[in-house]
């Protein structure tokens, strides 16, 4: 039988620097989480198949990957973290009198047809304001999506942004059944508005209708394009929902941060369970949003709870390849000791390397081997470490070598035996 010791398809090891930037990566954003407020929250891998369900709204069942408990419980890897969330809250959170805010960093798994590098698994951090239906709610998502992006360095970046109300005026306007709504809303999601008035025409929907529609590709752009998506609207459904947007809009101002807000009036939104505004985080180097988000008021009902809801996800795998290919640096220094040793000082090795962990210095132990010469570890030191190597010869002379400035320093020079 042949061994498969390679990564399946879809996924990938993360190691050395690569690693350790990702991690620097998440414990920034976690900061910035911490500092709105935002508490930790963790949950389970793998959950039962009804939480990820037809009727809640997320992916396909056949995107998922499922499998079997004992028991002959169908169970399922998480696909979307926000499910899991709200059924945590909605079980594990009484009558709260103010709201709730949840933060999670956590791995999910899509069985989706893999292409152009597309990951199955991939890491997400994200964010949930549970018990809370304002506007300042929505602009608090936005804004701490903002000042988390603008926190590591990244410029170059909108958040395109959508209230799923809009476009189900124009559904309901329109009388489009479930069928003729799902073609619709592919066809908007391509930027195919040529297709939309052809498929319109095809099942005899009215002229104001079919005209409402391909007015959709013309409302994305700034402040200035609610204006014309409030005098288009067809009903009081799309004129509140665009007076929302208005709002959340003022409050941004307030922040300082509506320069990263694109309005997308035809956006319709990824997941069946958002109701009020939705938005997506864009910025090249990326092959999709890397940010989601939006409101799902009546998600934690499927749970037994009623709760006004918003929150996002940024996907920290897509963020990462937009940093390294804008040349965005990752903060991220390793200041390891490295105390390499000839075979006879193991003792003092041994010893200096507990001196310097009780000071919480991080050290890592090497042995010498026998025809390398030590610079052979700086080299290596150079590569992996920012912090000092300390080489002990077998005559117990000690050298402090600075890896970053290549400095070389002799801090003992008598025999310690």
């Amino acid at each position: 039988m042949k061994k498969l010791l390679h990564t399946p398809e879809g996924v990938r090891d993360i190691y050395n620097v690569e690693c350790g930037k990702k991690l620097a990566l998440e414990s920034r954003l976690g900061k910035v989480f911490h500092l709105y407020g935002y508490h930790d929250i963790q949950t389970p891998t793998f959950e039962y198949f009804d939480v990820f369900r037809k009727e809640i709204g997320t992916i396909p069942s056949k995107d998922l990957y499922k499998f079997f408990d004992k028991d002959g419980n169908t169970l399922v890897l998480r696909p979307d973290i926000t499910p899991s969330v709200a059924r945590a809250a909605a079980t594990l959170f009484g009558e709260e009198q103010l709201p709730i805010r949840l933060c999670y960093t956590g791995n999910t798994f899509v069985n989706h047809s893999s292409y152009q590098g597309r990951l199955r698994e991939n890491t997400q951090m994200g964010a949930e304001l549970m018990g809370d239906d304002s506007v300042e709610a929505d602009a608090e998502m936005l804004a701490l999506v903002i000042e988390c992006l603008t926190s590591i360095g990244l410029k170059e970046f909108q958040l395109n942004v959508g209230n799923v109300d809009y476009f189900q005026s124009l559904i309901e306007d329109a009388d489009l059944d479930e069928e003729a709504e799902e073609r619709v809303r592919e066809l908007i999601n391509n930027r195919n508005y040529f297709g939309v008035e052809q498929f319109l025409d095809s099942i005899h929907v009215k002229r104001s209708s079919k005209e409402a529609f391909s007015a959709l590709d013309e409302l994305v752009g700034g402040v200035e394009i609610l204006a014309q998506a409030r005098n288009t609207a067809p009903n009081s459904k799309g004129i509140m929902a665009v007076k929302r947007l208005e709002r959340i809009y003022d409050v941004l101002k307030i922040y300082g941060v509506e320069e990263y807000v694109t309005f997308d009036l035809s956006m319709s939104g990824t997941y069946g369970y958002y109701t009020g505004i939705i938005f997506r985080g864009y910025t090249f180097g990326t092959g999709d949003a890397f940010v989601k988000g939006g409101r799902y008021d009546r998600l934690l009902e499927k749970f037994g709870k009623e709760s006004a809801s918003i929150g996002f996800v940024i996907v920290i795998d897509e963020l990462m390849n937009a940093l390294t290919r804008q040349k965005v640096r990752i903060v991220y220094t390793r200041k390891n000791t490295l105390i390499v040793y000839d075979e006879e000082r193991l003792k003092e090795a041994l010893i200096l390397a507990r001196d310097f962990r009780k000071k919480a210095k991080n050290t890592e132990l090497v042995k010498k081997s026998k025809g390398k010469l030590i610079e052979d570890y700086i080299e290596y030191g150079k590569e992996y470490y920012a912090g000092n190597l300390i080489y002990i010869n077998k005559n117990g002379e000690i050298t402090m070598i600075n890896l970053v400035t290549g400095e070389h320093k002799v801090i003992a020079s008598r025999d310690r035996s």
